[in-house]
C-alpha cells in the first residue's frame, strides 16, 4: 500500500433483535458520538464520509441523503456504498490513499426489524426472467450450496452442526452478541428443518445495530494512541447468476484473501493471522470461508475441532460467536467484525481475549443470493 491507513475510533450500538424505541439516525447518532470521542475529534475536521446501505433495505432511493445530519457531515462530501461495510471500509482507505484525505468517516447501520416482508425484499436480488418468477423462498439457494459444498469437501451435516454450536456457545461469553447459548451439536442436527440440509438453527437471526468508522492518514494517526493499521484489503465478486456460478467454493473470498495477503506480506495466514473473524451463515460457510482464506486446504475445515489442533484455531475464529451469535446486521454485518478484530488486537475482549493478538482479519460476505466478499487485514502496529 502507497498510504498508511488506521483505524483511529469506533462507535457502535450493542445489536440486539429489536429496537423499537430508537431510529436508526438515533443509533447512529449515538454510535457516531462515541466514535468521534475514541478519536478525539470533532465532525468538523472530517473531509469525507461513506454510508454502506442497500436502498431496498431502507425503503428509500438515495438513501446517503439521510445520513449527514445525525454524523455531522451536512455540506460534506458522502456518498453510499451499495455493499457491506468492509466495502465502505476499502473505499474510504482508498480516498485517503490518493493523498487528498486525511479523515474520513464510515457508516453502517441495521434496523431489520423494521422489515416487515425480508424474504420478498430478497427475492428482488434474484434474476428477474429466470429466478424471480419461481417465487420461492430465496434461502433454497443456501439449501443447495450447501448440500454442493458438503458433497465435495466429503464434510458431514455433523461437522456443521460442530460449527453451529460452537459458535453459539461462544457468543454467551460476548456481550454484543444477543445469541449465545450453550447448546449440542445433537440439538442443532434435531431442530426444525428449513431448507433442506439447512436447520432452523443454521439461519442466522438478524440484529439491529449502528456503527461508525474513523479512518485517518499516517499523518493524523501516529499522533492518536493506538491506532489500527490496515495492512492489507479487496473485495471481489464472483458471477451473480445461479447457473454460472462455482456451487463448492468461495471464489470472490479466495481472490480478494489473495490480494489482501498480498499487500500485507502474509504467506502463511494460520501461523501469522492471530485472530479470524469471518462470515459463518448458515453454518457451512464458515468452514467454506475459512478454505478460501487458505487457512485450511479443501475440505479439512472441519477439522478445526478435532483434538490434534495444535494451532488453536477453534478458539482464534469466530472468538465473539460470529454472524451465528451476533445476528446478521445486512451491511452493516462486517463492520462488527471490524470492531471484534479491532478489539482483539487492543486487548479489551475479556474472557474472549485472544493472547497477544497482533494481526487479526475480518471477512464479510454480502449475503443471498450474491457472491460478493471482502476482506480486511488490520495489525496494531505499522
Amino acid at each position: 500500500m502507497n498510504q498508511n491507513v488506521a483505524i483511529i475510533g469506533i462507535g457502535y450500538t450493542v445489536p440486539k433483535p429489536k429496537t423499537p424505541e430508537v431510529s436508526y439516525k438515533e443509533m447512529t447518532y449515538l454510535a457516531a458520538q462515541m466514535a468521534y470521542k475514541e478519536a478525539k475529534i470533532s465532525p468538523k475536521e472530517v473531509e469525507s464520509f461513506v454510508t454502506a446501505a442497500e436502498d431496498l433495505h431502507e425503503g428509500t432511493s438515495i438513501f446517503d441523503e439521510y445520513t449527514p445530519d445525525q454524523l455531522g457531515a451536512v455540506q460534506k462530501p458522502m456518498h453510499t456504498v451499495s455493499g457491506d461495510g468492509i466495502q465502505g471500509i476499502i473505499a474510504a482507505a482508498l480516498q485517503i490513499m490518493t493523498g487528498a484525505f486525511d479523515l474520513i468517516v464510515v457508516e453502517g447501520h441495521s434496523k431489520a426489524s423494521n422489515i416487515v416482508t425480508p424474504t420478498y425484499v430478497l427475492n428482488y436480488a434474484l434474476d428477474p426472467v429466470i429466478n424471480r418468477p419461481l417465487n420461492i423462498n430465496p434461502h433454497y439457494i443456501a439449501g443447495l450450496e450447501m448440500r454442493a459444498y458438503m458433497q465435495d469437501s466429503k464434510t458431514s451435516e455433523e461437522d456443521v452442526a460442530n460449527v453451529v454450536a460452537h459458535n453459539l456457545t461462544r457468543a454467551a461469553l460476548n456481550k454484543l452478541a444477543p445469541y449465545g447459548a450453550k447448546i449440542s451439536p445433537k440439538k442443532v442436527l434435531s431442530s426444525e428443518p428449513l431448507f433442506e440440509p439447512i436447520r432452523k438453527l443454521h439461519m442466522p437471526q438478524t440484529s439491529d445495530a449502528a456503527y461508525v468508522v474513523v479512518l485517518a492518514s499516517e499523518r493524523i494517526a501516529k499522533k492518536k494512541v493506538k491506532p489500527v493499521w490496515i495492512s492489507g484489503m479487496s473485495f471481489c465478486s464472483d458471477s451473480p447468476t445461479l447457473e454460472t456460478r462455482d456451487w463448492t467454493t468461495s471464489i470472490s473470498t479466495q481472490i480478494a484473501a489473495e490480494k489482501a495477503y498480498q499487500q500485507a506480506g502474509i504467506k502463511n495466514p494460520a501461523a501469522e493471522i492471530d485472530v479470524f473473524e469471518i462470515d459463518d451463515s448458515f453454518g457451512y460457510k464458515q468452514l467454506q470461508h475459512l478454505e478460501a482464506l487458505k487457512v485450511y486446504e479443501k475440505g479439512k475445515a472441519k477439522n478445526i475441532f478435532e483434538n490434534g489442533d495444535k494451532q488453536k484455531l477453534s478458539t482464534r475464529v469466530n472468538p465473539s460467536g460470529g454472524t451465528l451469535g451476533v445476528g446478521w446486521m445486512h451491511e452493516a454485518t462486517g463492520l462488527h467484525k471490524v470492531l471484534e478484530v479491532v478489539s482483539q488486537l487492543k486487548g479489551k475482549k475479556g474472557k474472549a481475549q485472544i493472547k497477544k493478538a497482533k494481526v487479526g482479519l475480518a471477512q464479510a460476505w454480502r449475503g443471498l443470493p450474491t457472491t460478493t466478499c471482502a476482506v480486511v487485514i488490520l495489525k496494531n502496529q505499522k
